[in-house]
């Protein structure tokens, strides 16, 4: 493994070939290139929020649909999430926002304690935004949970502009990862009763 909390990822099935670098100790920048717009500003977002820096490289069967695409994506980045937090010492694990952005209110709240589990409450009114199915962000998040053995809770609070609500919870969740995978010198061993996660 990279040194530092940098995990590198590869994954190639008969539908996608992914390549992704995740750094949690970053400074926000990205570099995306999934063949889907939109969901390269969501990325984005994700990673400049949550000051990660993150490369994500995605080559897909795009002539399908973009399902496989960004469901692969997540897995990848989830399984990213989970080498590079390590044996999580000294780290926070729980994290939440609750963000505005214009008229939408989004909240999210995290568990890297081991236990994959999501909760999404959200309904979008177009299917679309660009070249990214909106039906695909509830199964872009449920992918990472899982990979990533991450307790994920995502709500739409307000909102009725479907990007801002997309894009909110995007940004929602790079801030909430970023608070659960802070360090706190207060932390010396596992935070967790157990002694272990």
């Amino acid at each position: 493994m990279p040194e530092g909390r940098i995990a590198k990822q590869h994954r190639k099935t008969k539908e996608t070939d992914i390549h992704l670098t995740l750094d949690l100790d970053g400074g926000g920048s990205s570099r995306l290139a999934t063949g889907i717009g939109f969901f390269d500003h969501m990325l984005d977002g994700f990673a400049r929020h949550g000051l990660f820096d993150l490369e994500v490289q995605v080559s897909g069967d795009l002539e399908v649909d973009a399902h496989h695409s960004i469901e692969d994506t997540g897995i990848v980045l989830g399984n990213a999430i989970r080498e590079a937090v390590q044996d999580k010492r000294g780290m926070k694990r729980y994290g939440s926002c609750i963000l505005p952005m214009d008229e939408t209110l989004a909240l999210c709240a995290i568990d890297l304690g081991g236990r994959p589990y999501f909760s999404f409450e959200g309904e979008f009114t177009t299917e679309c935004i660009g070249d990214m199915d909106t039906e695909m962000v509830r199964e872009f998040f449920y992918a990472i949970s899982y990979s990533a053995g991450m307790n994920l809770h995502m709500k739409l609070l307000s909102g009725t502009n479907n990007h801002h609500m997309v894009e909110a919870l995007f940004k929602a969740f790079g801030r909430a990862l970023d608070e659960a995978t802070q360090k706190d010198p207060r932390i010396t061993d596992i935070m967790s009763t157990k002694g272990s996660l």
